[in-house]
């Protein structure tokens, strides 16, 4: 997987590669040799995360980035009243901005912790109606993008990804981009880890094979812009926006190397594991990435999906059961429909499920799971995702103020048990 076990190399002219020294005295082409890190540099072996790049200009040359006055709704700070321990949700938000690119048309939902804590992270939701002019780089935070409506072709430092719905691209921390609408408008969700840099979780009795498979991981092919005239870049640092004009394209990077670099996956190459006898497995079967805390076992965020399977336990509910737990639940819906929610949880929705909150299916889906006949059953057309962490989430204002005012209802009805 890139950034964990890895190491790649691409060129975009012969010879634009050094081989042999990371950092020549004399690059080919009058190239500059530049390094961006991930980590610590003392970090362990295994989970440095670093590139060199060859460019043709270091990223150095710019003028005094100033405070960026769009993107009203991106990196709105959580509501300052007190958070009621209520169970969120909503439909698809119908007034994003409209009109814009992607850097304008995000809107935070939630926020746990905040990014100079360098831990935790936040949801984000975007609406982008025209392509991008400018670039975008986030110093705060590495970007997992995940389209829900609308094709994305994503031109980074290191490459250029395209990213269909259904798949899921990764910028790191500090890369510059571009996004383009090859299909017209898009929207979709972010989540932006401030934490450790996401990787694959480990396999324990499972074994060698299954969930995400490294190989899966596509990283993008070395493609450059040889382009003097004014760029914008808007830069997003300690959780404000800013904004800086360079007299060229800092997409310049002709040749680079390393571990540090975006990537695209395709969810239905995940290998769903699940049980074959009875009992119903945890939800971390699921995980496709993870970003540990300084706690073993406890997460700072978990990327977490839930797609097309077969169900098959014996004397088993199902679909999750009601629970409680210490980790927050944000919940998106990509396609499909959700199998605890038989109602009220559109794609392009989401919902938070805090510590410690009481949730699990509808009275609809409890009554059909525990009326079924319990034979093999294929669960298809459907790709939900959680973004799961140790640290409560908090909603913005904006969030706040378009949640559904009736998920509670989605528990009401609910027969007491009757006994002997």
């Amino acid at each position: 997987m890139p950034g964990f076990g890895g190491h790649f190399e691409s060129e975009a002219i012969d010879g634009a590669l050094p081989k042999g020294r990371n950092s020549p005295q004399r690059p080919a082409f009058g190239l500059y040799a530049e390094q961006v890190s991930g980590s610590a540099f003392t970090m362990a072996r295994h989970e440095n995360r670093r590139s060199w790049l060859y460019r043709m200009r270091p990223t150095a040359d710019h003028r005094p980035f100033e405070r960026y006055q769009g993107a009203p709704l991106f990196g709105a700070s959580p509501d300052p009243d007190p958070l009621a321990p209520n169970r969120l949700r909503w439909d698809p938000p119908a007034d994003l901005p409209e009109g814009m690119d992607f850097v304008d048309g995000l809107a935070t939902m939630l926020h746990a912790r905040r990014p100079e804590e360098l831990e935790g992270c936040a949801v984000h939701l975007y609406r982008a109606d025209k392509p991008m002019e400018r670039l975008f780089v986030d110093a705060d935070g590495e970007l997992l993008i995940i389209p829900q409506q609308g094709a994305l072709a994503i031109d980074t430092e290191l490459g250029r990804l395209d990213v269909a719905p259904g798949s899921v691209a990764l910028i790191p921390r500090g890369v510059k981009f571009r996004v383009g609408l090859p299909d017209g408008p898009a929207r979709g969700y972010i989540a932006e880890n401030y934490g450790i840099p996401f990787r694959l979780p480990d396999l324990g009795p499972i074994g060698a094979n299954g969930l995400a498979n490294p190989r899966d991981f596509e990283t993008p092919v070395a493609w450059f812009e040889d382009r003097d005239e004014e760029t914008e870049v808007v830069q997003k640092s300690l959780g404000h926006l800013w904004t800086t004009t360079l007299d060229h394209s800092p997409l310049d990077v002709v040749a680079w190397h390393g571990n540090y670099v975006p990537w695209r996956y395709d969810l239905s190459n995940f290998n769903a594991i699940g049980t074959i006898s009875f009992d119903h497995p945890d939800p971390s079967i699921f995980t496709m990435l993870t970003s540990p805390s300084d706690v073993a076992g406890r997460a700072n965020a978990d990327f977490v999906i839930f797609p097309p399977r077969w169900a098959v336990a014996e004397d088993t509910f199902r679909p999750p059961w009601f629970h409680r737990n210490v980790m927050s639940e944000a919940m998106g819906l990509i396609y499909g429909d959700y199998d605890a929610k038989a109602e009220g949880f559109a794609p392009g929705g989401l919902s938070l499920h805090n510590l410690m909150s009481g949730h699990g299916p509808d009275l609809e889906s409890w009554q059909k799971a525990s009326e079924a006949k319990l034979e093999p059953a294929k669960i298809e057309g459907t790709m939900a995702f959680m973004l799961e962490t140790c640290w409560p989430y908090r909603p913005t204002r904006f969030a706040l103020e378009r949640s559904q005012p009736d998920y509670d209802e989605a528990w009401a009805g609910f027969p007491k048990a009757k006994l002997p």
